[in-house]
């Protein structure tokens, strides 16, 4: 894809679309995707609509077109035009330069003082920013893991989700964009950090007890767990 082969103002402004989501993978895919991504990026902030982006970078993905170091200064480029961003503690480090303040270099401990301090430093460096989200993951084992997730907001400051322990995983992959799309769901729908979190890691942890990296999970479900209720087949 190259600019000017999609009307993003059509999508934007006649037809309404409220949320644009892109990312680091999309933006690695080629030479000219970042330049998509751009435009898509600048036309739905001109339409109000809001702007999320997931670093997920790949060093496998940009090494044919520039390696860290196009990775780095394409995502800051972008992350300019985001209103949500999200990303892990390798993505915050490789694509935007903001390193956790940690020895556990394994992540393991999981300090969430170091979360708050990292997600701080992220919003005062990109101040269009709103909010900045991360999830946890401690792996017990390669089927069991511990599920959480952390953001920083401009209006609710820092603020933690649930802690889902000792999760048994079917298949892990998509539990990051399942994740995403619970967190936007809630705050689309007006709902504190704190709920949209609660929706994210319900979400992301249904997605990762089914085969394959698209949800299956209903609403109805999510909702279920979020609420601390097991999330029983409807019959």
């Amino acid at each position: 894809m190259s600019r000017g082969e999609v009307d993003w103002d059509r999508i934007f402004g006649t037809e309404g679309t409220r949320w644009f989501h892109t990312g680091g993978i999309f933006s690695a895919l080629s030479e000219t995707t970042a330049g998509v991504a751009a435009e898509a990026m600048q036309a739905a902030r001109r339409h109000g609509a809001i702007v999320s982006y997931d670093l997920n970078y790949r060093p496998s993905l940009w090494k044919t077109i520039g390696g860290p170091t196009r990775a780095a200064e394409v995502n800051r480029e972008l992350v300019e035009h985001a209103d949500v961003l999200l990303g892990n503690e390798e993505d915050f480090s490789k694509a935007l330069g903001f390193e956790m303040a940690t020895d556990d270099e394994d992540f393991v401990d999981l300090d969430l003082g170091a979360y708050e301090e990292l997600l701080g430093a992220v919003m005062t460096g990109y101040p269009r920013l709103e909010a900045v989200a991360t999830t946890l993951r401690q792996v017990r084992t390669a089927t069991i893991n511990d599920w959480s997730a952390v953001c920083m907001t401009r209006v609710d400051g820092f603020a933690v989700g649930p802690s889902l322990e000792w999760l048994e995983i079917l298949d892990r992959i998509g539990g990051g964009d399942s994740f995403a799309s619970g967190f936007f769901y809630g705050l689309l729908n007006g709902r504190s950090a704190e709920e949209a979190l609660a929706y994210g890691v319900a979400h992301g942890a249904l997605a990762m007890t089914t085969p394959g990296d698209t949800s299956m999970a209903t609403l109805d479900e999510v909702e279920q767990l979020r609420r601390g209720t097991s999330p029983r087949i409807q019959r």
